[in-house]
């Protein structure tokens, strides 16, 4: 039902996210951050507000989605934030001419299990090109078999899992939401593995 939609709601990972940019606000002046999946793209107008410069960006396929996004840029007196479409798992020019980056977000962008390699692609693809970035995703447990670790193996990826408590994101009200199945949100911070001898 809601298939078309994905990036016309702020879903409680969004919420989560943002709490964790917003504990660490000090840290975010002048780090260049992109935001893959946005839609409504609470994460990263966060960011933007606590002085990261930030690039939104979701599907070229979903024109609805980078729209939404531009219209939260506007609201939240962004206008100068730039939305780039980047479909995961496509080499674009967009994505090969993109400026150095320090943190990649994104929200809930681990829901359909068969996007997560090309996700995974494009993270490991931009970590390539900048080494000691970051990619920073909150994503809700909603199968017991949901499991990314055989794809971060895969490719050289880490994970260290962010417990919510640390960041005050670990409470009722900040990522309650009225739609059906379990809200577990979890939070972690994906870099590239070392490679052996380094």
């Amino acid at each position: 039902v809601l298939d078309s939609q994905y990036g016309m709601y702020v879903w409680p990972c969004a919420v989560v996210l943002a709490q964790y940019l917003w504990a660490h606000r000090r840290s975010l002046p002048g780090k260049r951050v992109l935001e893959i999946g946005a839609g409504v793209s609470l994460p990263g107008v966060v960011a933007a507000k606590c002085g990261a410069q930030v690039i939104l960006s979701d599907s070229e396929e979903l024109p609805q989605c980078l729209q939404r996004c531009r219209s939260s840029c506007l609201m939240n007196r962004l206008p100068h934030v730039p939305v780039l479409g980047l479909t995961w798992g496509r080499l674009s020019p967009e994505l090969l001419a993109l400026a150095p980056i320090d943190i990649i977000l994104g929200s809930d962008v681990f829901f359909d299990p068969k996007d997560f390699e090309d996700i995974l692609t494009t993270i490991y693809f931009l970590l390539e090109k900048n080494p000691q970035a970051q990619f920073w995703t909150t994503y809700q447990v909603r199968s017991a078999d949901w499991s990314i670790e055989a794809l971060l193996y895969k490719w050289n990826l880490k994970s260290t899992h962010i417990p919510l408590h640390s960041f005050g994101a670990d409470k009722e009200h900040l990522a309650s939401s009225s739609l059906p199945g379990r809200h577990t949100i979890e939070m972690m911070i994906i870099s590239l593995a070392q490679s052996e001898g380094t």
